[in-house]
Formats: C-alpha cells, structure tokens, sequence
C-alpha cells in the first residue's frame, strides 16, 4: 500500500535552526507528512496558514516547527516575567497536553520555553510557570482568560498564533473567548499566525481571515488520508443486538487496542458492565470525569492494561493514543463532522485501521448526512450468526452500584462501631469552656 502520510521531504532540506533539527533528528523526524510539505515553505517564508487536515496527518509537527523557527529567527532580548511570545489554542485539555509533549520533544535543544494551562488542574501551580518569560503559551481558552484577565501574563509583545481544530472551538462554544483573546494579540500582520481545522468552512474562514493576515489555504483531503487507511464499515443491527455484536465482533477481530464511541454516559455505563461480564477489560471516559483521573485512565489505556476504551464524544477531538487498531461507533454521531474526527482515532501516522459502525433503530437516520459529508457511502457489512455470541453473561450488578454498594457498608460499619479502621471520637470535656 502506498504511504499517504510521509512524503519524500527530508526535514533537514528546509533552512531550519541546527538546535531544531537537532531535535528533530533525536526525535526520530527525518521526512516530512504531507501537510508538513506543503505548510512548511509557506510559514517559514511568514505566510499566514489555513490548514485543512484532519488528526494524525502531522500537523502538530507542522505547526510547531514552523513556530520554533520563527522564534528563533526573531529573538526578543530582555523579556520579562509574563511576557508570551507564542500563543496555542486548542479546544480540549487532551489535545492540550499533547501538543505540550510535543513541544517538549521537537523542541527539547532549541531553549524555548513551553508552558502548559488548562481547567480541572492545578490552578497555583500552572499559575507560577508565568514568573519567568514565556515563550510558548498553551492551554484551553478559559484557563488562559482566567489567567490573562488577572494580568498574570501579558501578549503585547506576542510573535505567532496556532488555532487547533478551529472548527471544534465552535462546536464547544469557544469563539467568543478565541474572539477575545485574538483582540489582546498585536496585529496579524505582526505576527505568524497558523490555524487548522478538518474543514475550512465558511464560519471557519472568516474567522481566519478576520483575525489572520492573508493566509494561504493548505488541505489534506480526507480521502487521501482516511479510505485507503481505514476499512469502514457500516452494520443495521436493532437495538437489542447491539450488545451482542460489539462483544462478537471484539471477539472475532481481536483488537489490540479499541475505542467505543457512544452518544451518552448512560450507554458507556452499560456497555462497560456487559463487556466486563464477558470478560474483555474495559473502561470509560466521559465529560464529568475529573482531570487527573482522566490522565491515569488514558495512561493506563496506553500501557495496554485494558483493552477497550468507551469514551462519549466529549473525548472523540484530543485523545492522541497511539496504536489504536479498532474504532467502533456503538451510535452513529448525531453531527456528521464527528463520524470523521471518531474514526481518526485509528490509523494514525500512516498506520492502517477498522472502523465498524451500528446504524441502529435511534441513530440510522444519522447515516444520510454522514455519507453526504465524507462523499461516499459506507461499506454494509451483514450480521450473522457467527457474529453474536450464542451465550452472553450479563452483569449481577453494575461496576457503579457495586462502588455505591460498597461505600455504604463502609458507613454502616462506621456507625455500628465496627472495622478495623474505625476512628474513635474523642469524648467531650465537661470541664471545657
């Protein structure tokens, strides 16, 4: 199969800094992705981007080398504490924090600075990395009006800006904050300014070119990217079969590592207990889980201690693990943007990957705009008998109920006097007061 991803560019044939490349050598970087090519000649001559690519084609790389470059062509002696050189965008915390690893990675001997902000976390801490000058500011737009707001730090000498996945910060109804912060930023035509998004819609477009200074428009078609990477398929089980094919089909494709996609926490819930039941180790992501036990969840998934991931679609944009072999789409998306940005959690990096999708009783109805959005329709796949299990083990009693179950033996031992770990209340001094 022919590599879609890479091209045949050699990072080190652009006029890049010695530090970069010699992070990028030690990084394992040697040729270019093909959104890598074809942005790179453009923002290294300071030519403002609109890219159109989707995750895992290297924009990230794309991005942030051009950034280190600038920032080292452009040095700006004697900043003081606060003062952001460089301001990242990026509409999840995932997303956030993987841009952040990857600053730290492609531009571990180049000297800059990188500083990682984002909501649920460590508020003081991520507070006090701005008592030192900055230069490359990342983070969630409300943590970072937060902390601009209160004059932490200070973007009136700001050299570049990267929006990442433009058009979720509409969908998660950041661009009033986007809108602000690009006010407080010195004028595009001062600075390298870099936006990507899947699509460069029409609402995607006048933002750039509202706030950008004549940028240049760089697309990766989906096409070349996804459908010769992803087998894609598409199966019309009732809702009651739904269960049972899941499990069948994890057990017949043996999946190295799957992401479940579901529509709601309700659903996740279940379909963990039933995949635990029947012995495939699980766990689930969703919008309340709270942010360090998010990072642990998704560490340990990338360790390989379970093999299946359910996550709702507030983790469909951001989740950057790697080796994902299966993407499985329990609902269909009810907005036809996410089947895509779902289905791209597989076949990363050139990697090949299988999407199996259930167009269902409550979500067929979605397929129409799905298959008018990506321009071609689905493959069917027929369900039969050897797909689902002749046996199915259903749980005794739910993963949360055994956890609400268990807290409340604990009070009732408490207040029986009972256990080993029992604390004894000191008893009152009558002669107190």
């Amino acid at each position: 199969m022919e590599n879609f991803y890479l091209s045949q560019t050699r990072f080190d044939t652009f006029p890049l800094d010695e530090r970069l490349l010699a992070s990028l050598t030690e990084a394992g970087f040697e040729f270019c992705s093909r959104i890598q090519v074809e942005t790179l000649p453009l923002a290294l001559a300071g030519q403002d981007i609109a890219g159109q690519a989707q995750t895992g084609t290297g924009k990230t790389g794309a991005f942030l080398v051009a950034i280190f470059q600038h920032l080292l062509t452009n040095p700006l002696p004697g900043a003081a504490a606060g003062s952001v050189r460089c301001l990242i965008l990026a509409p999840t915390r995932e997303l956030a924090i993987q841009i952040a690893r990857d600053a730290e990675e492609l531009g571990k001997h180049t000297g800059l600075r990188s500083v990682l902000v984002y909501g649920g976390a460590g508020y003081d801490k991520q507070r006090r990395q701005f008592e030192a000058p900055v230069d490359v500011l990342i983070g969630t737009p409300g943590r970072i009006i937060d902390y601009y707001k209160q004059h932490v730090f200070t973007l009136k000498h700001a050299q570049a800006l990267v929006m990442d996945e433009a058009d979720r910060m509409f969908d998660m109804g950041f661009i009033q904050d986007v809108r602000y912060l690009m006010h407080k930023l010195p004028p595009p035509a001062k600075r390298l300014n870099m936006l990507f998004s899947a699509t460069l819609s029409q609402r995607v477009l006048e933002l750039a070119y509202e706030h950008m200074n004549n940028p240049q428009q760089v697309k990766i078609e989906t096409e070349s990217v996804g459908a010769d990477n992803i087998a894609e398929h598409v199966y019309f089980p009732a809702n009651d079969e739904k269960i049972p094919l899941l499990i069948g089909l994890i057990r017949k494709l043996q999946p190295f590592r799957a992401i479940v996609f579901v529509n709601t926490k309700h659903i996740a819930e279940k379909i963990d207990d039933y995949l635990r039941a029947n012995g495939i180790t699980s766990d689930l992501i969703s919008g309340d889980v709270r942010q360090n036990k998010r990072e642990k969840l998704l560490q340990a998934f990338e360790a390989g201690d379970f093999q299946v991931l359910i996550a709702t679609d507030v983790a469909a944009r951001g989740l950057h693990i790697p080796d994902v072999s299966h993407v499985f789409n329990f609902d269909l998306p009810q907005v036809a943007e996410d089947y895509v940005h779902r289905i791209g959690r597989t076949a990363r990096a050139g990697a090949s990957g299988e999407a199996h999708s259930f167009a269902c009783e409550d979500t067929a109805f979605y397929l129409p705009d799905i298959e008018a959005y990506t321009g071609k329709p689905l493959p069917v796949a027929r369900i039969n008998a050897e797909l689902l299990p002749s046996e199915l083990h259903r749980p005794q009693r739910s993963q949360r109920e055994r956890v609400a179950h268990h807290g409340q033996d604990n009070n009732r031992r408490q207040q029986s006097g009972g256990g080993e770990q029992r604390r004894r209340k000191p008893r009152p001094n009558p002669n107190a007061g």
